[in-house]
């Protein structure tokens, strides 16, 4: 599917962000906030019903073809926060000339997508969000230090390369700063290793999903991703503050087996926000199944136009 636009937006900072809109130019606006953070999805296009949907995709600084590209060591993460994020979508928004959009996202983008809309709640018309996180502190040390009772060997691999320090997330987030390549080359494929074994025991996806990526993407990738998870997400708790998205309907859908973001978030966000309707999905973990892509084209039927 070809865009029918596409374009660099300047948004401040030393940053363009690039922006495509596909489907019906005159469909239902919704936008496509992809995970990661730092992680474009090759499957965006495919999201929502094309004859349906006018759908905007846009690349988060720092990473697919936005620009600078994080992957560099000059770009400056000190600009690339959710709150830089958020001003992000409101101008790309503006630049598009749309009123409201159905804010459509998964893992690291449910969480940006939440706080878009805790933001501006008045431009959200609806929410599709899958395998839901919301970067708290308590998921981010789950993610990178609690799981590992399930996988020990594979943690002593991935926090020796940290120096056994006490904030293994602060240690990557540092390592990914280093002006030396080859220094941060060796710890996103540490990072993304073990990324990899706490999906590995999954039935669906790809079997290595971040393993495989070109050099620049994979260190963007992880420097994005340390950076922003060694500042929880610069998110605060995000389910104190679901009054905020009163009247917002939503579909969330969430894999049972995910063992990277436990099903007890998207459960709690649930009961916080009366507006919203949460899919259990026994056989999927974080990567889906199909019984989850099922539930996902069910949540899309729901507030297709």
């Amino acid at each position: 599917m070809e865009p029918n636009e596409h374009g660099l937006l300047d948004v401040g900072d030393g940053n363009q962000v690039y922006w495509e809109t596909v489907g019906n130019p005159d469909g239902k606006p919704a936008v496509f906030v992809h995970g990661g953070p730092g992680s474009p999805s090759q499957g965006a296009r495919r999201a929502l019903d094309a004859e349906k949907f006018r759908l905007v995709i846009f690349h988060q600084r720092g990473c697919g073809l936005s620009t600078p590209h994080a992957s560099d060591p000059a770009a400056d993460m000190g600009v690339n926060t959710t709150d830089h994020l958020i001003a992000d979508m409101e101008r790309l928004r503006e630049h598009l000339g749309i009123e409201k959009w159905l804010v459509y996202g998964g893992s690291w983008g449910s969480t940006l997508g939440i706080a878009y809309a805790q933001r501006h709640p008045g431009r959200v018309s609806e929410m599709i969000l899958a395998a839901i996180t919301l970067s708290s502190p308590r998921e981010v040390d789950w993610l990178y230090r609690g799981v590992s009772r399930f996988f020990p060997e594979a943690w002593a691999r991935f926090s020796a390369h940290a120096g056994d320090a006490p904030d293994v997330v602060r240690a990557y987030a540092d390592l990914m700063e280093n002006p030396d390549r080859a220094v941060r080359e060796a710890a996103a494929l540490e990072w993304v290793r073990w990324e990899d074994t706490v999906l590995s025991l999954e039935d669906y996806g790809k079997p290595a999903l971040f393993a495989d990526r070109a050099s620049d993407e994979l260190i963007a990738l992880v420097r994005i991703i340390a950076h922003y998870y060694a500042n929880a997400g610069f998110v605060d708790d995000l389910v104190e503050h679901t009054e905020k998205l009163a009247g917002i309907p939503a579909a969330l859908v969430h894999g049972r087996r995910d063992l990277s973001c436990p099903a007890d978030t998207a459960y709690a966000l649930a009961r916080a926000w009366p507006d919203a309707e949460l899919t259990l999905v026994d056989d999927s973990g974080h990567k889906g199944s199909p019984a989850f892509a099922e539930a996902m084209r069910s949540a899309v039927r729901r507030f297709s136009p």
